[in-house]
């Protein structure tokens, strides 16, 4: 396998993908409460995600719970590996914590089983349960120790805190202690009650989302006091590059409201996280790889939900970027984020600067 990819004309590994159990437990009844997702296997090869109060969320193939079922369409965009990632309406983070933390238990096992099952294909990122930040990261030292996963994935917020919000402090540094990755995926948008018609939650909600976290980790010194940590944020950044000017002068205008946890200048940190590259726009994707730098922005497409890329990769691509920052965006900075040696890592799939220029 590792030889038919460096025939490919180059290595892609996408950050941002989504996976479920091909069968989930009736939570609810585990649980006695209700709240949590089922899934409704209605036809061959897909399902429907629903609510246990019946109430429909999304139709899903079997691309979203079959981790062989996508080979072929990574072959076919030449995706040598994914980075699983539950769905993030399965965080849970309303939910009883001891509860949270099973359900998390039982998400996470599946995707180290997918990692161990196809070697060389798979990444995996754990989910914990965040609202109970010693269970959080009694999760996170078995994701990474016990089941080889290389980070967790986390939601914009928690409930009430955001992502600067002192109780999830600890999770951070337990994070950048053990050399986990996090990836930070928008959910339970804001506003979400005043936008219920045109999918506006997951068009204006999401990036606003994705924005509020990353100015809580700014602003609530979050980076400053974990220089090591290694953050990635789902969809660009969200809203975030076309505010930064507002939020740099904000701070500079009233730093005794933006500046009252960390008084270093926002525009300081770019450059600190990582952002995928699902923007959809090429004007948009220029501008952020301008904004945080080629080695921080990575291929993410949201595999395999219709909101995302559709050919991984293909707007990076077609921007005739050169060699060197294609090679970056495409798989360098995604194994630089994920804390795997670069030069073993292209070592070992037969990858040199040579054969990625030729095209």
């Amino acid at each position: 396998m590792q030889e038919m990819w460096a025939t490919r004309k180059t290595m892609k590994i996408d950050i941002h993908t989504h996976i479920l159990p091909r069968d989930l437990p009736n939570f609810k009844e585990k649980y006695g409460y209700p709240g949590f997702i089922q899934l409704e296997h209605h036809k061959p090869c897909g399902a429907r995600m629903v609510s246990d109060t019946g109430k429909f969320f999304r139709e899903i193939e079997s691309n979203c719970f079959d981790p062989a079922a996508r080979l072929p369409e990574m072959d076919a965009d030449s995706v040598g590996m994914q980075v699983l990632s539950t769905v993030p309406v399965m965080f849970s983070y309303w939910a009883k914590p001891a509860d949270c933390l099973d359900l998390s238990k039982f998400l996470n096992d599946h995707i180290a089983d997918a990692v161990r099952s196809y070697p060389g294909r798979y990444f995996g990122l754990g989910t914990v349960p965040l609202q109970e930040p010693k269970f959080a990261i009694a999760e996170l030292e078995r994701c990474v120790k016990t089941l080889g996963l290389s980070g967790i994935q986390i939601g914009s917020h928690v409930n009430d805190w955001n992502l600067s919000s002192p109780e999830l402090f600890e999770v951070f540094e337990a994070a950048q202690a053990l050399g986990a990755c996090i990836f930070v995926h928008p959910w339970d948008m804001m506003g979400e009650q005043r936008m219920q018609k045109y999918w506006l939650p997951w068009l204006v909600g999401m990036p606003a989302e994705v924005s509020l976290a990353i100015c809580s980790m700014i602003f609530g010194g979050v980076f400053e006091r974990l220089p090591k940590l290694r953050v990635a944020f789902a969809h660009g950044g969200g809203s975030f590059p076309g505010t930064i000017g507002r939020i740099e002068h904000g701070f500079n205008a009233r730093p005794d409201l933006c500046g009252v946890d960390n008084a270093v200048p926002p525009r300081e940190y770019l450059g600190h996280f990582f952002v995928d590259s699902l923007v959809h726009d090429p004007q948009m994707l220029r501008y952020i790889v301008d904004l945080f730098g080629s080695d921080r922005v990575a291929l993410g497409t949201d595999y395999p939900f219709p909101l995302g890329e559709q050919h991984a990769g293909e707007l990076i691509e077609s921007l005739g970027f050169s060699a060197d920052i294609r090679q970056k965006l495409l798989w360098r900075n995604a194994v630089d984020w994920l804390g795997v040696d670069g030069n073993k890592f292209a070592e070992s799939h037969g990858l040199t600067a040579e054969a990625e220029s030729g095209r």
